[in-house]
């Protein structure tokens, strides 16, 4: 096990250091020295201003140099100009001159708190869908799930969220605009003012759940050792619950583990619909202001959460399929 998580460990390190290495040479190198100083510096830019910009991004030093202090500022901090940027140091925003460290950690709970109440509304409705319709295979219940779940995958956030807001907020009055509050403050507002964006998240993701637990289970109640518990008069909470489901796990946790990394690293569609200022919003004001710092610090960071889901569901295997041997 040790030596498994070692090895997951050092490659998930050696992409990220791909990662990396790709998206400093796209937004530095190929952009060009003289794209990165305008925009660095802005319109109104004097010759000294542009030189000093060039020396303190240290655009003079060759480009493995250069790439070589942003990666080890990431780890260890770095002096940017007469700045210090501490650990972990993803450099200066262009637009607005703040550490983009420090901007990532401001907008991270918001995308944290997105995805932890979507996973958990969609997860388990989806499964419990998918159960329902596997227990209940050609059925009428089987058929309502699968068509509801067909259904609610086909609309896109950007159909979903206005709609829901001009039905639910607008003219209903049923639920608060969606604005995020600190969960400290108040868990209550906390949970009221994200609940209609878990609602459209919980609507799309939903159905994939809902047909991946169905087809897993049927698949998996037809194998030998499940008719065998049954012969032996197992009950049926038992026998669906306690080992077919667990038997149908591992695609599950497998799409999960790739939704949460999505998640994690910022819902464009969904932030920018419902106006949450989170890593999604972030993401795309990076873009349009072509603050270049700010657009790696996002991309490393959504590279990480990525890696680190991906980290969890190969752990989780192990947990779910004695199966599986981790050495």
């Amino acid at each position: 096990m040790l030596r498994f998580l070692v090895r997951r460990l050092l490659g998930v390190a050696a992409i990220l250091l791909v990662v990396s290495l790709i998206t400093f040479y796209l937004f530095f190198a190929a952009s060009g020295e003289d794209s990165v100083v305008r925009l660095s510096c802005g319109k109104n830019c004097t010759p000294e201003m542009r030189e000093t910009v060039r020396h303190n991004l240290g655009l003079t030093k060759p480009l493995l140099e250069q790439y070589w202090i942003f990666i080890s500022g990431i780890f260890a901090g770095r002096n940017i100009g007469e700045k210090t940027c501490n650990f972990p140091c993803l450099g200066y925003s262009f637009a607005n001159n703040q550490n983009v460290s420090h901007t990532v950690a401001d907008r991270f709970p918001t995308t944290v708190s997105l995805a932890i109440g979507a996973v958990v509304l969609f997860m388990t409705l989806g499964i419990g869908l998918g159960i329902l319709a596997a227990m209940r295979r050609g059925k009428k219940t089987d058929k309502v799930a699968t068509g509801f779940a067909l259904l609610s995958g086909s609309a896109p956030i950007y159909v979903l969220g206005p709609l829901f807001i001009y039905l639910f907020v607008q003219q209903l009055g049923w639920m608060d605009r969606p604005q995020y509050h600190q969960f400290t403050d108040d868990p209550f507002q906390w949970a009221s003012g994200l609940l209609l964006p878990w609602i459209c998240l919980m609507t799309i993701h939903m159905a994939m759940y809902v047909r991946l637990t169905r087809s897993t289970m049927v698949d998996v109640l037809s194998e030998d050792y499940v008719r065998t518990l049954k012969a032996k008069g197992l009950s049926g909470r038992s026998v669906y619950i306690k080992h077919a489901f667990r038997g149908a796990l591992s695609p599950i946790v497998t799409v999960l583990g790739v939704d949460i990394g999505v998640l994690m690293s910022g819902t464009i569609i969904t932030e920018s619909t419902f106006s949450l200022h989170g890593i999604g919003m972030l993401a795309v004001t990076s873009v349009t202001d072509s603050d270049l710092p700010m657009m790696m610090g996002v991309v490393v960071i959504a590279a990480s959460f990525t890696m680190l889901a991906n980290l969890v569901v190969d752990l989780l295997y192990a947990v779910i399929d004695p199966r599986v041997r981790l050495s």
